[in-house]
């Protein structure tokens, strides 16, 4: 049985996330200068970027330029990303694998409609 001093001490670890996030299905992302093609699984996206679910990651430090649409929208995103974490698949593992872009030049104007894209979606 714990004690109320050992409940104490078990802390959560705080969340990083700066900015809104929301679970998104991308279909198809084109790449600058390749054919378009499916890019993987978006688990979610925010005004920064997004968590791209793929068994075949892509390496942190990687940057390309992308776009899509935002579902059931005329949202138009293209700006340039970076892979800033990527995790490999094992089978054993509790959480899938993927990688993290950031977007580094997305217009304030898309970020502020991506924002008001995910509160619609709550």
């Amino acid at each position: 049985m714990e004690t109320q001093d050992n409940q104490e001490k078990v802390q959560k670890v705080p969340d990083k996330r700066r900015t809104l996030r929301y679970p998104i299905i991308i279909l198809k992302v084109t790449e600058e200068g390749k054919k378009e093609h499916l890019f993987g699984y978006a688990k979610n996206i925010s005004r920064s970027g997004l968590f791209i679910q793929s068994v075949n990651p892509r390496a942190a430090g990687e940057r390309f330029t992308i776009s899509f649409n935002i579902p059931n929208t005329e949202i138009r995103v293209r700006c340039q990303c970076d892979v800033v974490w990527m995790r490999k698949y094992h089978p054993k593992a509790p959480v899938e694998p993927g990688y993290g872009i950031r977007f580094l030049d997305l217009s304030p104007g898309v970020a502020d409609a991506i924002d008001d894209w995910i509160k619609l979606q709550k």
